[in-house]
Parts: structure tokens; sequence; C-alpha cells
């Protein structure tokens, strides 16, 4: 059975003192040996205060980003390395903000997810169709075109090594969320066609959904059977809401 987990990406939001309340607050409220996994993605200038939190317990952080380059003269990039050296254990890949405001195609994304897991991360890999391409009945091609980028580069063996998180566009940040549904027939999808390619790293690969997930749809959605958990945005920025969410993880992941 694929463990669920919970990641929150805090995005350009807080301070130093938020950050490190934050993670304090959720350090006291999940605590160690929970039923489900547990991350958070704060901004980079946060991470320290974040991994000081957070180190020596089963939480883990990560960078919302990575260069795909080792190391160099790549100004303003960050490195899987340095990741690597704040005790991060994770990273997004071509979240769809970076897709979008940073320019970030398929390939581009793909040379992160490669770079992260050559360095030791896991790669938490981002894949989501906007509402224009959705109302096309594209879903499931765009999609897909942005998982097959990272295989053409890696191979599937690697691929299975890192996470998937599928975000649509059209429900980040906007108040609208995909029906459990909805996220299961996509999540669907990509398994199914993961396992044309390889059937056991497609059974034990977890998918994450994440689309404005909160307290009141998150054991709907996590209860369809390929959603393995979610990748939370503004939800994640108080102990409140994410916990919210997270007891909804436990719950399912105790069988009730």
């Amino acid at each position: 059975m694929r463990k669920l987990l919970v990641a929150g990406n805090w995005k350009m939001n807080g301070s130093i003192e938020s950050a490190k309340a934050l993670a304090a607050g959720l350090l006291n409220e999940v605590g160690d040996g929970a039923s489900y996994d547990v991350a958070v993605f704060p901004p980079f200038v946060h991470i320290p205060a974040v991994a000081a939190q957070l180190q020596n317990s089963d939480l883990m952080w990560g960078g919302q980003n990575v260069s795909a380059h080792k190391r160099g003269a790549f100004t303003s990039e960050v490195s899987a390395e340095m990741l690597l050296e704040l005790g991060c254990q994770m990273v997004l890949v071509g979240h769809s903000e970076c897709r979008e405001y940073g320019g970030e195609n398929n390939q581009l994304v793909a040379l992160k997810f490669k770079q992260a897991l050559a360095t030791g991360l896991l790669p938490v890999l981002c894949v989501g169709e906007t509402l224009a391409q959705r109302e096309a009945d594209e879903t499931e091609s765009v999609v897909w075109s942005q998982i097959q980028a990272v295989i053409d580069l890696v191979g599937m063996e690697s691929l299975g090594q890192g996470v998937i998180a599928y975000e649509p566009v059209w429900a980040i940040g906007t108040g609208l969320t995909a029906t459990a549904e909805q996220a299961q027939q996509v999540h669907q999808f990509i398994r199914s066609h993961l396992s044309e390619n390889d059937d056991i790293i497609a059974r034990r690969m977890r998918l994450l959904y994440g689309g404005s997930c909160n307290g009141s749809n998150a054991h709907a959605l996590f209860s369809m059977p390929d959603v393995d958990g979610g990748l939370i945005g503004g939800a994640s920025l108080t102990v409140t809401d994410f916990m919210a969410i997270c007891q909804q993880a436990d719950a399912l992941s105790n069988g009730e």
C-alpha cells in the first residue's frame, strides 16, 4: 500500500519568524510516527529556519525549485547540492507557476528532475493542464507529454524514484477544485500509462493531487484509489488549515 503524502508548498509567503512558527506548530501537531508522510517546501531563504525546527523529526522539507546545472556561473540559481547542505530531502520541479512565469518547458523540467535525482534529492514532478487545454480536451496529451519528457531523458526506473503531482492549473489559487472523480480520472490515466512502461513502478509510485485542496475536500480526494495525498498551496500556510488536511490523511491511513 502506498503511504499518503501531504506536502505544503509555501510559495513566496511569510517571514523567517512566521516560517519558524509554522514549522514548530506542525511538528507539535503531527509529531513522529505518523501513519502518513508530511513535507513542507518553504521559500529558499527560510529553509535554514525550518530545518532548525524540523531536524531529527519525521517531517521532511525541500526546495521549491532547483537548477538544472550542478554548479557554475548561473546567477540567481540554487543547486541540488546547496539544497542538500540545508538538509533538504525533496524538491519540486516543473511547478505550473515556474512553467508559466519562468518559461520552463518540458525539456528543462526533465533536466532539473535528473539533476535532483542524481544529487540525492527526491524530485516531485508537477504536471497539469490549463483551463483552455482542458476545454479543448487536451488534458491527457498535455499531462503525458510532461511526464514523457522525463522518461525520455532519465528512463522509467529513474522516474519511479520520484513523485508525480497532478495540479490542474485552472484549480490553483482560483478557489476552483477538481472533483474527486475528476482528479481520479487523471490520476488513473497517469498510472495506467505508467503501467504500460512498467507495472511494478506504476503501482508503487505516489501520485499527489494539487489544486485548492483543503480540509473539506481532502477526505474525498485522498479516498480515490489513485490519489496518494496532496501538494497543498494556500491551505498549508496556517497550522490549523494544514492539519485539517493531515487529519483526513491520518483517518484514511488508519482505515477510517
